[in-house]
């Protein structure tokens, strides 16, 4: 014996229908707005979870980015100072060279002597260069200017390396430590340009032709050496940007073809759909009281 179909049975399966049909095009509505293919976790769990994933490595992408250029802008200043220091120091030696000539009188070395002092305070300026507020030359101690301009030749930094992460476990050496290619009162660089100027002064022209001549070229190599390092490192900061940029683009393709919405597929989708709701209401219009399908069409 066949089931008996009541008016009640029909307007419940009918309700039923529609209120499926209103699910799915309020998601696709909701996809052409968001313009995601995932509005929620549950409409695909896995999905979300790779797309979870994927924004959490495009943003350390982005932020070893941020790290690099920072990173960039360092060396810059650095570089930048160093290229004056060796100026500097190219100077001096053009000055020992004069000074260290027999024929010079003391009057002449003495001017040699004072433009070599000038050249002292002009070089721990360079030394005392600056990044966003941060001394480059004073080790870890970035707050600390290095240098004090005058007689003091003191280094007042630490050697201490500051460290920077490129990549994931990826550390570099960010700054030049000043007392390593400046030297200080005791040793390098200031020290040789103050055995130069007291040697100007008595006219020790024997220790300005050989000895000092030996410390200022020693110092030079000194100081080209820590700026080639840089410009290593600049190389290589280079290189690892171009790297982030190609992982985070390929991150952001990912998540993209992820979570974000096919707009043509969900559109033409939002039209069959908007279609079949259309086609419900008017079906169920033959089928329960007009009564019912005026109160659901209003």
């Amino acid at each position: 014996m066949s089931a008996r179909i009541t008016q009640n049975m029909l307007s419940r399966s009918l309700l039923l229908d529609l209120q499926n049909v209103t699910d799915k095009l309020s998601k696709t509505q909701q996809k052409i707005s968001s313009g995601k293919e995932l509005t929620a976790p549950s409409d695909d769990p896995f999905a979300a979870s790779q797309a979870l994933m994927l924004r959490q490595d495009v943003a350390l992408d982005g932020q070893y980015q941020r790290n690099v250029a920072e990173a960039q802008s360092w060396q810059g200043v650095t570089d930048t100072a160093l290229s004056n220091v060796t100026d500097a120091v190219l100077r001096v030696r053009d000055l020992v060279v004069q000074g260290a000539n027999d024929t010079l009188g003391t009057q002449g070395r003495q001017a040699i002597a004072n433009e070599v002092t000038q050249l002292i305070d002009s070089i721990k300026s360079a030394a005392n260069a600056q990044y966003a507020g941060r001394y480059v030359f004073a080790g870890s101690a970035t707050l600390t200017q290095p240098y004090q301009l005058g007689a003091n030749d003191a280094y007042a930094g630490n050697t201490e390396v500051v460290k920077r992460e490129i990549g994931p476990g990826v550390q570099i050496d960010l700054n030049t430590v000043g007392q390593s290619a400046f030297g200080d009162d005791t040793s390098g660089l200031l020290k040789t340009l103050r055995d130069i100027v007291t040697d100007l002064n008595s006219g020790n022209t024997a220790a300005l032709g050989n000895a000092d001549l030996q410390a200022i070229d020693a110092a030079h190599d000194a100081v080209v050496n820590a700026r080639s390092v840089v410009g290593a490192l600049s190389n290589r900061l280079d290189t690892a940007m171009n790297r982030l940029q190609q992982l985070q683009d390929a991150s952001s393709k990912q998540l993209s073809d992820v979570e974000d919405a096919d707009m043509a597929k969900t559109l033409v989708d939002f039209s069959t759909q908007q279609a079949v709701y259309q086609s419900a209401l008017r079906a169920g219009a033959n089928i329960i009281q007009p009564s019912l399908m005026d109160f659901l069409s209003s």
